[in-house]
């Protein structure tokens, strides 16, 4: 006679047999753990941690599952039948921890600190003979955050869009398009409910920033982007990815267009390559087409039929427009193995011979078609200064270390804001170009919006030669005659340096013309220069005029009627005038 169970409304019922019990806890937990997967997305690789971690959810859901349909936490004497069938679960369980426990051993940089400091190959150079000198017109003037806000800015101008997307700051990819730095910007929905309404067409445009002229642009697309990282359920880009490639792991994707504007993903794809989880690097990635969804694979031959490796990434000309397969991240952090490591792990500790780490922040460099990643390098007993520099390409993994000695980025940017501390100006973080030879931290001045507001220079070696001005140009030349003041002689081409910016040292800008009368002056002396600061008709801003061009303006007086001339669209409290009638 087959055991019945008495409820408490003293129904008699049939108990479920064990082997009926196991088959349906086990379909649950299949289910339960098939919508995990969908979600988690682990590479079915032994080198994936998420693997292990998705495999150890789906035992112990079955343990608990298990327990709860034989009543083994209700019913103490029913936990000893239930243990027995559970026994291979929790041996499941002990595996995984002893497997990712002896993973982590064989990964860690204790036992492994020499392969660790080989994880990238590092070569000294020359700065005055390797490092061109900088051609200003390919000098990104804007960081991140100032991007940001100009595409923010254009966004907002278009009322099809402003409701319903909103630019990406995940998003924002620094490349060089057609030999311009850029930064393209993706859009995504504003919320979810943006997401409902909106995705059967798609995201319908993006954003691209010229870094030097600082003019932002929305390109609207003919075939609209239908997979990215804001989307849901099956077009999300990495399930995409994932459901293409599953045993392959990636890292975060880039956002990038070709030479014609074409949108992509540049998803990386990672291998592990010390022990089982140690040693991040790239070997490969896959482009999907922002509006179909199709992909290539780029790889060294990861999957036994692509042929492209890595390293022709440089060479292949159909892929010559890619710039960011390696994240500044990762670089940073397998520079900081090689610099802490080369010499050992006991070294890093005690002793520290030749140990340094890179510094705080780093920025990008577009050099010869394509973006470096630039950091100073510290000697890890001593963050006052740098002891040099490195470069990094972030398509090939090329890197170059310069020893250069001088001061900190933090501490340029601190000489930089000092010299125009009466306007509380905010510098981005320092590019080290090479200025006629001399060393050189560029900075862009920004105010507390956003805009960039004036230009700075600053000497490595000498931190307190610093030149800040509104122009580009002005800068050079106020640093140029800063150089010379200090004994340092250099051969600064002004005239290129203008032909590149405009006639009137800007980027090429329209202008206008403003009058009224004077009724207000203020002076102010900075960096050695005296400028005016004029308002009109009881104006809001204030017009700034340098004296040395427009030295008339020293005989102005209140009720004067002047005319100036200013680029247009000009935005905010003060205003650079170009010339004074």
């Amino acid at each position: 006679m087959k055991p019945i169970k008495v409820d408490f409304g003293g129904n008699k019922k049939k108990s479920m047999s064990d082997g009926k019990r196991l088959a349906i806890t086990i379909v649950i937990t299949l289910i339960i753990s098939a919508a995990l997967y969908y979600f988690m997305l682990p590479a079915i690789n032994l080198k994936a941690i998420e693997l292990y971690i998705w495999i150890a959810f789906s035992v112990i859901i079955f343990i608990g599952l298990y327990g709860i349909s034989a009543g083994a936490y209700s019913r103490p004497e029913k936990m000893a039948a239930a243990k027995n069938k559970m026994k291979i679960p929790i041996i499941i369980l002990l595996v995984l921890a002893v497997i990712v426990g002896i993973g982590y051993l064989s990964s860690s940089v204790f036992f492994r600190a020499k392969a660790y400091s080989r994880i990238i190959d590092v070569q000294d150079g020359d700065f005055a003979e390797e490092v061109a000198e900088i051609d200003f017109s390919g000098v990104p003037r804007l960081d991140k955050d100032a991007s940001n806000m100009l595409a923010t800015r254009v966004l907002g101008k278009l009322s099809d869009y402003v409701s319903q997307f909103v630019v990406s700051s995940l998003y924002s990819t620094q490349i060089n398009y057609n030999g311009t730095p850029v930064r393209v910007q993706s859009l995504e929905y504003a919320d979810f409910f943006k997401w409902m309404k909106n995705t059967k067409n798609g995201i319908p445009a993006y954003i691209i920033v010229d870094m030097t002229t600082q003019k932002a642009e929305l390109q609207r697309l003919d075939e609209p982007m239908r997979y990215s990282p804001a989307e849901y359920f099956n077009e999300d880009l990495i399930r995409h990815c994932r459901f293409n490639y599953p045993t392959l792991m990636f890292d975060t994707p880039k956002f990038e267009v070709d030479d014609s504007g074409k949108p992509y993903w540049v998803v990386p794809v990672i291998d592990k390559t010390i022990g089982l989880f140690g040693g991040t690097d790239i070997k490969g990635a896959v482009l999907v087409d922002a509006a179909t969804g199709s992909t290539t694979l780029i790889s060294t031959n990861l999957d036994g039929k692509t042929k492209l490796k890595t390293d022709k990434f440089v060479t292949d000309k159909e892929y010559q427009w890619l710039d960011r397969i390696y994240s500044s991240e990762l670089l940073n952090e397998q520079f900081n193995y090689y610099g802490k490591y080369s010499n050992g792990f006991i070294n890093s500790i005690i002793g520290q011979t030749d140990v340094k780490v890179t510094s705080s922040g780093y920025n990008y460099l577009a050099l010869n078609d394509d973006v470096y990643m630039y950091t100073g390098v510290t000697s890890i007993t001593s963050d006052q200064a740098i002891i040099g520099f490195v470069l990094i390409n972030q398509r090939t993994k090329d890197a170059r270390y310069y020893q250069v000695s001088g001061a900190l980025e933090d501490a340029a940017r601190t000489s930089a804001e000092g010299k125009v501390q009466q306007y509380s100006y905010k510098a981005t973080f320092p590019l080290l170009l090479n200025v006629s030879g001399e060393p050189t931290y560029f900075m862009a001045l920004k105010d507390a919006s956003e805009y960039v507001k004036m230009y700075a220079l600053v000497n490595v070696k000498q931190s307190t030669i610093v030149a800040a001005e509104s122009t580009l140009a002005e800068c050079v030349e106020k640093y140029a005659s800063e150089l010379e003041k200090n004994g340092i002689n250099v051969n600064i081409d002004l005239d290129d340096v203008n032909e590149n910016e405009g006639e009137d040292g800007e980027n090429t800008v329209k202008y206008i013309t403003v009058s009224g009368k004077i009724s207000d002056i203020r002076t102010a002396t900075t960096g050695g220069e005296t400028y005016f600061y004029i308002k009109l008709d009881d104006a809001a801003r204030y017009y700034k005029i340098s004296v040395k061009n427009a030295e008339k303006i020293i005989l102005a007086n209140n009720g004067d009627s002047v005319t100036f001339e200013i680029p247009e669209n000009s935005e905010g409290d003060i205003v650079t005038v170009k010339s004074v009638k």
